[in-house]
C-alpha cells in the first residue's frame, strides 16, 4: 500500500466521522470558507472527495447530475457519503488506478498519482473546514499531514490563481504539520467559528 493510499484511507475514515457530526438542520450557517454556507461546503466536499475520487480512479468524468445534486437533501447523506468513500477506496485499490494520466477536461490531463494526492488534500482541508464550522476538529496522523502539507506547498500558487487558497497565515514555530498545511492554504488553524 503506497503512502498516498494510506493517507486517503485515513482521511476517508476521518471524513466519515465528521460527516456523521454535521447537524441535520441549520445547513445555511457560515463556514470557514466565506464563499460557502455549510450546505454548499458539504456538497462540494462530498462531490469531489467521494464521487470525484472514484471517477478519477476510473478515469471517467463526473456526470452533470452529480455536479448539480444537493447531497444534503437526503436525510441519510452521511451514510451515503461513507458508502461512496468506500467505493472510491476500492477503485483506488486497483493498481491500474495509479497508472497513466487522468483526463481533466478541455484536453488537459495529469498523472494519476498526482490527482490522488490532490484529492487527499481536498478531503483533509475541506474536511477541516467542515469540522471547524461545526465546532469539531479534523484529526489525521503525521504521515498524512506531511503529504497534505507537501501538496499544499507544491500546488499553492495554482490554487491561489483560482481563489481556492488565500495568502498563507503566519504560525508559531510550535505549529503541527497539519496546522502548517492549513496555514499554507490560507486557513487559520486556530480560528473558531
Amino acid at each position: 500500500m503506497n503512502e498516498t493510499y494510506k493517507a486517503m484511507t485515513e482521511c476517508a475514515a476521518e471524513a466519515t466521522r465528521i460527516a456523521g457530526k454535521v447537524p441535520g438542520h441549520d445547513l445555511d450557517g457560515p463556514t470557514t470558507c466565506s464563499e460557502f454556507d455549510l450546505r454548499a461546503l458539504v456538497n462540494h466536499w462530498v462531490l469531489y472527495t467521494s464521487y470525484g475520487l472514484e471517477r478519477r480512479a476510473l478515469k471517467t468524468p463526473l456526470p452533470q447530475e452529480l455536479v448539480e445534486r444537493d447531497f444534503t437533501a437526503a436525510q441519510d447523506w452521511p451514510a451515503a457519503y461513507a458508502a461512496q468513500l468506500t467505493r472510491a477506496l476500492e477503485a483506488w485499490s486497483s493498481p491500474s488506478a495509479w497508472e497513466g494520466e487522468v483526463p481533466l477536461g478541455d484536453g488537459h490531463a495529469a498523472p494519476a498519482p498526482q490527482i490522488a494526492e490532490m484529492i487527499v488534500k481536498e478531503m483533509a482541508v475541506h474536511g477541516w473546514d467542515v469540522a471547524r464550522s461545526i465546532g469539531e476538529d479534523f484529526r489525521i496522523g503525521e504521515e498524512s499531514a506531511a503529504l497534505v502539507l507537501r501538496v499544499v506547498e507544491e500546488h499553492g500558487d495554482l490554487y491561489r490563481q483560482y481563489q481556492g487558497f488565500a495568502d498563507p497565515v503566519p504560525l508559531p514555530a510550535s505549529a503541527t504539520t497539519f496546522d502548517r498545511a492549513l496555514a499554507s492554504s490560507g486557513r487559520d488553524p486556530y480560528r473558531r467559528t
